[in-house]
């Protein structure tokens, strides 16, 4: 029987990081009446017995073992006892055969240890914590370790950065499985942003040469409700008052990403809501958000969301209730 996704189910520990599974609960374990049916079923599953010892003197009790993993569909890794701490074999097995039965396994920041050492991340990307990249590279050397981003996703391995990073990725996931507008509330309820372009690189303490105009903050405001335009580097260096080469190493420092990138994440989160709640053809979506062209769309699409933009229309559009 196929496992369906939205059966959640987070692995407890002890020793756990309790942020890290607050987030996963935050997320997938509260009800959303607002979302409508079908919305996630969560649970925990206790890799050790009796009460759990978390940070801070919190113990948890935990009603569910190992075998809670067997009919999950989405398995969250939060965290990790610590980097240099062998995942016992009953659960790599676990994890393993949860994975062939069609199950998604996903990593909050140290989790990603554990799914390292299940083999599963071999000759794929992944990441973590920025401090622990270079631990994870040398450990496991066929990964392919990204430190630069929040998150990574291949298909049903997803690993996050550091542990507010899992924040970003569970809302992927949640965008993933039910469209960018229920995402978007979702991450109203949390009071955060519904994605954060960028990546970690800009959390890595390093010295930041301050620019003339104090930051690219004021170009990153004009761009939200600009993206439409027809833009370039050279165009957004001279708002910035920077030559472009300038601009573009300031942009690369301060938000761990690319303009490019920056601007093409922003007319994709733009296309996805015009998808889900309007009726407007192909054509004028893409022009709409400055792609101009249908072709660039699905090509950005294709690339970026694995799917289509007619195949994502007919899965999450709500146009047609209104």
């Amino acid at each position: 029987m196929p496992r369906n996704k939205r059966n959640v189910v987070a692995l407890a520990y002890d020793g756990l990081c309790t942020f890290e599974l607050a987030i996963a609960v935050e997320i997938f374990g509260l009800p959303r009446p607002e979302v409508g049916r079908n919305w996630y079923r969560f649970a925990a599953a206790s890799l050790d017995s009796g009460p759990l010892r978390s940070t801070g003197g919190i113990h948890l009790i935990v009603g569910s073992g190992l075998s809670k993993l067997s009919t999950a569909g989405t398995i969250i890794i939060p965290g990790w006892k610590g980097i240099d701490v062998p995942p016992p074999q009953r659960l790599i097995a676990r994890l393993r055969e949860a994975y062939s039965s069609g199950a998604r396994l996903v990593s909050i920041c140290s989790g990603v240890f554990v799914l390292a050492a299940t083999g599963l991340l071999n000759g794929r990307r992944a990441t973590t914590h920025w401090r622990h990249a270079d631990t994870l590279r040398s450990k496991y050397p066929q990964i392919k370790v990204e430190p630069d981003v929040l998150y990574v996703d291949e298909g049903r391995l997803l690993t996050s950065a550091g542990s507010a990073a899992g924040i970003d990725l569970c809302l992927h996931i949640v965008r993933k499985d039910f469209g960018a507008e229920v995402a978007n509330q979702v991450a109203r309820r949390l009071v955060v942003p519904p994605h954060r372009d960028g990546g970690q690189a800009q959390f890595i303490p390093e010295p930041i040469r301050k620019t003339p105009n104090g930051g690219l903050a004021p170009v990153l405001a004009w761009l939200e409700s600009h993206f439409d335009q027809d833009l370039s580097v050279d165009d957004l260096a001279r708002r910035a008052a920077m030559s472009p080469r300038t601009f573009a190493r300031q942009f690369r420092r301060q938000t761990g990403t690319t303009p490019h990138q920056w601007l093409t994440h922003l007319r994709l989160l733009a296309a996805q809501r015009k998808l889900e709640q309007t009726n407007d053809g192909i054509d004028e979506i893409a022009a709409a958000v400055g792609w101009q062209t249908a072709a660039t769309l699905r090509q950005h699409f294709s690339r970026e969301l694995r799917t289509s933009p007619m195949a994502y229309r007919r899965k999450f559009s709500t146009a047609s209730r209104h």
